[in-house]
């Protein structure tokens, strides 16, 4: 079995509640509220632990919120080590609109860490790693953090000790750890416009931008994440459009770290990279049917996967 280690740096506890209308000014009675752990690498490790794929997610946690975070994640058996800061954990909160189906998501500042916190995080993730093979890091950076040099250490680390890197962020530190080099990269085509110095990046435009930055050492593999309309693989020698199944779509919140998951599941299973991408995007697309910030079910992750396997069949047989 493989080991794999998520990396999030600035986690949340995400609450999400439900009221008819948005109306201002007046008292709204909003639905019972739900709490649930949040964050770019726990979603991940929550959805690869629905997958039965284990995994042990690494974040700081601080203050009561901090507190409850790890509770939830003991509540749902996700393997995890915390490291204690001295900042609280922020909040998240969705709000579901029931009259429209809209939904509000209120993102809170990132709990500041200081370098003695980075250090130490570093640390844990250099203890955690032996006989790892995959390290994903998800999620945007904190205030506090060095967005150019966190995740290139990271990068050196994986490349040292033969460990596959995932890198899902963005910004500076995105930059920063694609020059170093990765295993994989999971852009949107903002993305991979930036990464790639293209302006205005069109789905036929992709193919040539992502083989560029793979020609240059910056990733092995690059999946563009095109939304309800699925995503691009490209590696040095597949170039495939894989589109989504459609869907009656609830949230998208958690479909990108749900695709995550169904990709690194696929790969600790032993798949190809185009099984690897129609895996992700099952669970990516199975997430936006659920409401508020919950992730996907398993029994519609697994039922999204025949259905884009046995497209593919059908399209081989046809083709």
């Amino acid at each position: 079995m493989s080991k794999i280690i998520t990396i999030t740096l600035s986690p949340a506890v995400d609450k999400s509640s439900t009221v008819e209308k948005l109306v201002p000014e007046q008292k709204l009675k909003c639905g019972a509220p739900k709490f649930e752990p949040g964050g770019g690498g726990i979603n991940v490790s929550r959805a690869l632990r629905r997958l039965r794929t284990p995994s042990i997610a690494v974040f700081p946690a601080g203050g009561m919120t901090g507190t409850l975070l790890s509770d939830l994640l003991k509540a749902e058996d996700v393997d995890f080590e915390a490291i204690k800061i001295k900042n609280t954990t922020r909040e998240n909160f969705t709000v579901t609109e029931t009259f429209s189906n809209h939904q509000f998501r209120f993102g809170m500042p990132g709990t500041e860490i200081t370098h003695a916190e980075e250090e130490q995080i570093f640390k844990t993730i250099e203890r955690l790693s032996g006989g790892a093979d995959y390290i994903v890091s998800s999620g945007s950076m904190p205030p506090g953090i060095n967005e150019n040099e966190f995740l290139v250490r990271v990068a050196r680390l994986a490349k040292k000790s033969g460990i596959r890197f995932i890198a899902d962020t963005s910004g500076k530190a995105l930059q920063a750890v694609v020059n170093e080099g990765v295993y994989l990269l999971k852009p949107n085509l903002r993305e991979l416009s930036q990464l790639s110095g293209k302006e205005n990046l069109d789905n036929d435009m992709v193919d040539g931008a992502a083989k560029e930055l793979i020609s240059k050492g910056k990733c092995e593999v690059v999946v563009v994440s095109l939304g309800a309309q699925g995503a691009y693989l490209v590696s040095k020698d597949i170039a495939e459009h894989i589109p989504a199944p459609v869907v009656k779509k609830l949230s998208t919140v958690g479909a990108g770290d749900s695709m995550v998951a169904g990709m690194l599941h696929a790969l600790a299973k032993g798949k190809d990279l185009r099984e690897m991408v129609r895996m992700g995007i099952a669970c990516g697309t199975a997430a936006t049917m659920n409401p508020g910030t919950e992730l996907f079910q398993t029994e519609d992750a697994k039922r999204l996967f025949k259905w884009l396997t046995d497209r593919r069949r059908l399209l081989n047989i046809l083709s």
